[in-house]
């Protein structure tokens, strides 16, 4: 990756643009670690200014939000108390309308740096695109697809209680799970054609969407093409599901497990690489996988136990990764089995990719994205060979993945590879927030507690 960022960039299009669409706010986003969207929102005219002068900054305290709001603080001390500013530079390829949002609004994501022009690394962006650029100094491009679940829910404004379906067109919410059902879905279409609306407005490029096993869960599949570029919209899909589903009385949740009786959520990715012209090279000509394709899932078998708290990254997240419970709970792989956490696809020598089914639709998809091509990565250089393939029912598998969170932060923290590639300025930031999360849950006395404790023990 560059050292220091070209600011060279002309405003002229970018102003043509905003007078074209008539718009009068832009909102400059920054995901943090846990893929909530912070920044900043300007008036179109400041917004302009601020591609000129460089004078666009926030807080580098926005890396150490805790999910649940509170600042998770620094190693540093004294940085925690200065909380020096980063200079916010927006990326013009990103620019987009905001649908839903009113009118005259549009989106830009915006990378964050050192005043300098360093890249603060912290940032998921950052930290993805220097995987992709280990990628590219090698000759190759990283081909990614993710397919995100989500859940429809009734209003529930009170967190002591379960989520429940939300009422459809008929009149009923729904009692039974109805995969694939169409009937079903069109239960939900006033909803989804307002998701559709709203992401055609924001240029998203949203494939097929079904009605998945979960009752009112749905899944939306993206067109394969870059991973950063599929990050950012994936993130303003989670936003404008949200916005579709409260227009109709209703609430999305990414939550990876939502419903205990009901299936959990994923964002499963389907990864390939090509060289510069565009040739696969997980698939040789005569149709068979590449040497390099073993090494790749080799790879992801090794290190992706190691990394979860990339894919698995909420305590919620590791109720969904249980044997049975619709969610792989391995690192076995095998074609077009999905009780594998490695799946391949049944296709030709241009659709040879491989489907990563751990992570859950709660991840930040630039690190899901980043872990997955890491360890894809490593896999290439180390040579690892893969398993034998799996067959059956891979479920009765023995696991090596990390069943609690503190167990993945505890070996995410000692996978050395992994920290290099990943760098210590994110490794240290993603660590001290997730541990205070951690201790944030840990504190909480649950519902199940006082139901089974309070008069029993």
């Amino acid at each position: 990756m560059p050292d220091k960022q070209d600011f060279s960039t002309s405003s002229a299009d970018t102003q043509s643009w905003l007078t074209t669409h008539g718009i009068k706010q832009v909102e400059c986003l920054v995901p943090d670690v846990n893929g909530v969207l912070r920044g900043k929102a300007l008036p179109a005219a400041k917004f302009l200014k601020s591609l000129e002068d460089r004078a666009l900054y926030l807080p580098s305290s926005a890396f150490l939000v805790a999910i649940d709001g509170r600042y998770s603080g620094s190693i540093d001390e004294g940085f925690a108390y200065q909380d020096p500013d980063m200079r916010m530079v927006p990326d013009l390829s990103t620019l987009c309308l905001a649908p839903g949002g009113g009118a005259g609004k549009a989106y830009v994501f915006a990378d964050t740096f050192h005043m300098d022009d360093r890249p603060w690394m912290a940032s998921p962006r950052h930290v993805l695109r220097a995987v992709l650029d280990l990628y590219r100094r090698r000759g190759w491009r990283a081909v990614m697809a993710p397919e995100l679940e989500f859940y429809l829910t009734a209003p529930n404004p009170d967190p002591d209680r379960p989520l429940t379906a939300p009422v459809g067109r008929n009149g009923r919410p729904e009692s039974v799970q109805h995969p694939y059902d169409m009937q079903a879905l069109e239960e939900f279409e006033p909803v989804i054609q307002r998701i559709y609306a709203l992401s055609a407005a924001a240029g998203l490029p949203l494939d097929t969407l079904i009605h998945e096993s979960g009752t009112a869960q749905l899944e939306i599949n993206f067109v394969h093409g870059d991973p950063l570029a599929l990050a950012d919209k994936a993130l303003l899909f989670k936003r404008m599901a949200r916005q579709a589903a409260l227009a109709s009385g209703m609430h999305a949740t990414f939550m990876a497990k939502p419903i205990a009786a009901q299936a959990g959520s994923s964002m499963h990715l389907h990864m390939s690489i090509t060289d510069e012209s565009g040739e696969p090279m997980f698939a040789g000509k005569d149709g068979n996988d590449t040497e390099m394709f073993s090494h790749f899932v080799g790879g992801l078998q090794k290190y992706v136990p190691e990394m979860m708290p990339l894919f698995a990254p909420n305590v919620n997240s590791y109720r969904r990764i249980r044997p049975g419970h619709s969610a792989p709970a391995n690192i076995e792989w095998s074609h077009d089995n999905r009780s594998c956490g490695l799946r391949v696809p049944m296709g030709g020598r241009a659709a040879r990719r491989v489907e990563n089914r751990l992570p859950g639709a709660d991840a930040n998809p630039y690190l899901a994205m980043a872990g997955s091509l890491i360890a894809g990565y490593l896999g290439i250089e180390e040579r690892l060979a893969r398993s034998p393939e799996a067959f059956g029912n891979a479920y009765r598998s023995q696991s090596t993945l990390p069943k609690t969170m503190e167990e993945a932060l505890d070996r995410f923290a000692a996978c050395e590879p992994v920290r290099a590639l990943l760098g210590e300025d994110f490794v240290q930031t993603y660590l001290r927030v997730k541990s205070v999360e951690l201790d944030l849950f840990q504190s909480v006395v649950t519902s199940w507690e006082r139901d089974h404790l309070l008069l029993k023990v």
